[in-house]
């Protein structure tokens, strides 16, 4: 996206503007280089390998462009970095919450599953071998040992893990209370 943005500004610069970029970057670019940059694109390339420009970092070219006047382009980069900013912070958001929503569950099924455990974990698809293997890290600490089990299965399911998989685990083993507890955390963190 950041490539097409610049792509775009480069289409609408003028020869006469193109050089006044360049005159105005003439202290970042040596003349021989310069010499050779006969498009925009060409000229954004050279300031990202100097380091004055980047998917995060606009503010160099957004400058360059004002003192051109071509506030309508400083205009279409400010745009797109705002929509990066928001979209990262976003995704940050999501993720936060994601994990936080699946912390609370570690929380809830580790206070209350105690003996029980190796049920939701063959429920949840972790194998004998790694059911043994967490046995033996943690003989005697059953919150330890649901902390463990949990851990490996967010770890087996990568991204795919979801709190909504732990309660449906957790009912189809007859965990109802467990599943209840954890359901009234989940809406109580969410707000509702």
């Amino acid at each position: 996206k950041f490539k097409a943005v610049l792509l775009e500004i480069s289409d609408q610069l003028s020869e006469d503007q193109l050089e006044n970029l360049k005159y105005l970057c003439q202290d970042e670019i040596g003349k021989r280089r310069m010499e050779k940059i006969d498009s925009g694109t060409k000229l954004f390339v050279v300031l990202k390998e100097r380091g004055k420009l980047g998917e995060d970092s606009t503010e160099f070219l957004g400058q360059l462009l004002s003192e051109i006047h071509r506030d309508d382009l400083v205009e279409k980069l400010n745009a797109f970095y705002e929509l990066q900013s928001s979209q990262a912070f976003q995704t940050q958001s999501l993720m936060n919450t994601f994990i936080s929503k699946l912390d609370i569950a570690k929380e809830v099924i580790a206070e209350n599953l105690g003996t029980r455990w190796r049920r939701l974990a063959r429920k949840l698809g972790l194998s004998e071998v790694k059911l043994e293997s967490i046995s033996k890290r943690h003989p005697s600490e059953l919150y330890e040992t649901a902390v463990e089990m949990l851990k490996e299965w967010r770890k087996m399911r990568g991204p795919e893990a979801d709190v909504a998989d732990l309660i449906k685990a957790l009912r189809a083993c007859d965990f109802n209370m467990t599943a209840d507890i954890l359901e009234s955390r989940l809406s109580v963190y969410a707000g509702g």
